[in-house]
Formats: structure tokens, C-alpha cells, sequence
């Protein structure tokens, strides 16, 4: 009986640490391709003492995924093309953050709101930042989580971004509503982002949680590209009513300062 209650327990434990093992290998293994540029298996396996059989059934897991890639010669494999989007989409992000963070905090004291930092994640926005404000706490859009593009000041100014032929689509797939305010319509959605693209400014008035606000601006890189949105959260009356102009003017104005800081040169007339 003590044996055989203790098993589950083990199994787990013996999972995790052949799962560690594997991840262990490959990183040895990318490690290896990443010094040398390109090597056999034979090579590979060499360099990281593992037996040819696993190194070849490992290279094959990473083929399919696209980490690792036939080379240029023959028989050789180098690092894939998707470690590379990967890497330097890890770099923007970081530079994003880095570029946004002091903003985001001077936002933060100047008006006691939670601000956010989001970029587009397929039909979602993801928050990468969140500094936390001091008016009230609430457990909307943590960093590393995501939410419905049309709901939310950040995800609104992204989905304004998009072309109109993306809004069709969006739409199309359904628009939940969290609150009898969010748009739950094609034609509200489209009203909506109109707005966003000709006030620059992105308003959530309760359509993700009773009593709250926000108010989001887009992040244009050096190309040019909505990159991000910075937005800000509070209190409805807070946000929208007593500081309505001045919160417009802080989200612009942080935006534009984030973005001049990714290389961003706004055109004048």
C-alpha cells in the first residue's frame, strides 16, 4: 500500500526530470550550431556527448518545428529561420519595454492610474508591462496574459491599426461582451475604431469592467509600424470626467515619447 501511493508522485518527478533532460540537450545542441555556424550530426553529437540516434531524433523534433534547417552543405545543419524571428522579436520587445518603462512610471505618478504596455498577439492583445496604480487594484490584463482586441483601451488602439478588411474579419468571428457597454456589433466596432483612427485616441468606457476607464494611444516604431499601445486605468470618474482632457493629453504625449524613443519620426506638414 505505502509503495503504490508513493507512484504518482514518482511518475511526475521522473516526467519533469526526462523533460528537463531533453530540454538540457537541446539547448546544448543549439548552443553548438550557434558557435560553429553549421555541423553534421556526427559533429553534434560529438560536441555534445550524446549518442548519434538521439541527436538525430532530436534534430529531426527541431526540423519540424523550424529551429534547425538543412545547411549549405550537404549533410550539414544550421539554426532555422523561426529561432531568428524569434530572437529578434525577444530584442524589440526588450528595447519596447526598456523605452517605455520610465514613461510609464512618470504616467503612473502624475495620475494614479495603472498603465499598460500591449502589442498584438494574433486576435488578442497581450500586456508585456503593467505598472500598477494607486487608486484601485484589479486583476484585469496581468503581463503575459491576453484580451479580446475590441475591449480595452490597448487592444482598441492596435485593432485601429489594422486595415478595414481586418475589422470584417475580426467582427466576423464574434465580439463578445463583457459588460452591457462593450460592442458587440460589426457596425459598433467599426464606429468604434473610426473614432480611434480619427482622434488618435483609444476610450474604454466600462466595457471591461463596471466603474472603470481607460484611455490608449498607439506606438509607432522607427518604420513607422503601430508597434505597441500604452494605455492607462482607473476610476471612471477619474479617467473620463474630472481629468478627461488631461488624461488625452498624457496618453498622446507618452505615446509620441515612446515611440520618438524606438526612432519614430512623426511627418509634419
Amino acid at each position: 500500500m505505502g509503495n503504490s501511493a508513493t507512484r504518482p508522485s514518482a511518475t511526475r518527478n521522473g516526467a519533469r526530470a526526462s523533460t528537463i533532460n531533453v530540454l538540457a540537450k537541446t539547448s546544448a545542441l543549439l548552443d553548438a550550431l550557434d558557435d560553429a555556424g553549421e555541423l553534421t550530426p556526427a559533429e553534434i553529437a560529438d560536441r555534445i556527448g550524446e549518442p548519434r540516434s538521439s541527436v538525430y531524433r532530436l534534430l529531426d523534433s527541431l526540423e519540424n518545428i523550424g529551429f534547425v534547417a538543412p545547411g549549405v552543405k550537404r549533410g550539414y545543419i544550421q539554426l532555422g529561420i523561426k529561432l531568428y524571428r524569434l530572437g529578434s522579436s525577444a530584442v524589440r520587445h526588450r528595447n519596447l519595454r526598456a523605452a517605455a518603462l520610465p514613461l510609464m512610471l512618470d504616467l503612473r505618478d502624475q495620475t494614479g492610474s495603472t498603465i499598460f504596455l500591449t502589442i498584438r498577439s494574433g486576435d488578442e492583445a497581450l500586456c508585456i508591462e503593467r505598472i500598477e496604480g494607486s487608486t484601485i487594484v484589479n486583476n484585469a490584463l496581468l503581463p503575459g496574459t491576453t484580451g479580446p482586441l475590441h475591449i480595452g483601451a490597448g487592444g482598441k488602439a492596435l485593432l485601429a491599426a489594422e486595415p478595414p478588411a481586418f475589422w470584417d474579419e475580426y467582427a466576423a468571428s464574434g465580439l463578445v461582451g463583457f459588460t452591457q457597454y462593450s460592442v458587440t456589433t460589426r457596425d459598433g466596432l467599426v464606429a468604434m475604431l473610426e473614432q480611434v483612427k480619427q482622434t488618435g485616441i483609444s476610450i474604454s468606457d466600462q466595457d471591461r469592467l463596471l466603474g472603470m476607464a481607460g484611455v490608449g494611444a498607439q506606438i509607432h516604431d522607427h518604420d513607422g509600424h503601430v508597434c505597441a499601445a500604452i494605455s492607462l486605468s482607473g476610476p471612471l470618474p477619474l479617467v473620463l470626467e474630472d481629468q478627461r482632457e488631461r488624461s488625452f493629453a498624457l496618453i498622446t504625449d507618452a505615446a509620441a515619447q515612446v515611440s520618438a524613443a524606438l526612432g519614430y519620426e512623426q511627418a509634419t506638414v
